[in-house]
């Protein structure tokens, strides 16, 4: 009974520890066979890198010739939010003319800064309906088309209708 009762604890501490241990999620781009500490300035050129890490994760929207390799790990565990763990961003600068390799910089998590987001919202203009408003809008309204025979021609109205 004894033995019993221990292996149930036993089991259930396990599973329990099990539920609590984070779940990474990898986002981004990851490098598997090359890394981009080995794209070498000056030597370098776009097809190369294109080779070595494949299509960038953006390009700049200034100057189309400043790429970005961006990757991101999470830890997710149980209910809470989503931790950011990890953040590598690799930036790569070609030269316009020969399109060699300028400059590669490489910005981790450290390097980031937090940016203080305001969450107010500016309102629209005009006046929202409520759902009995709108239903009950049109109620009473009158037709679309002319009772008079003068308004023959008021859009709307269909041609030879004699009313």
């Amino acid at each position: 009974m004894f033995r019993r009762a221990l292996t149930i604890v036993a089991a259930a501490a396990i599973l329990g520890s099990a539920a609590c241990a984070p779940i990474a999620s990898h986002n981004g781009f990851q490098a598997i066979e090359s890394d981009p500490k080995d794209i070498k300035v000056g030597v370098d050129t776009k097809s190369t890198v294109r080779g070595k890490l494949g299509s960038p994760s953006g390009a700049s929207t200034f100057d189309p010739n400043v790429w970005f390799y961006m990757s991101q790990v999470k830890h997710r565990v149980a209910f809470r939010r989503p931790r950011v763990v990890e953040r590598n961003v690799t930036l790569v600068s070609f030269n316009k003319e020969t399109e060699q390799v300028m400059a590669v910089n490489n910005y981790t998590l450290k390097d980031g800064k937090v940016v203080a987001f305001n969450g107010r919202e500016t309102p629209t203009r005009g006046r929202e309906l409520t759902i009995l408003e709108q239903i009950l809008g049109n109620v009473g309204a009158t037709g679309m088309l002319p009772n008079n025979p003068q308004d023959s021609g008021v859009p709307g109205s269909r041609p030879g209708d004699r009313r």
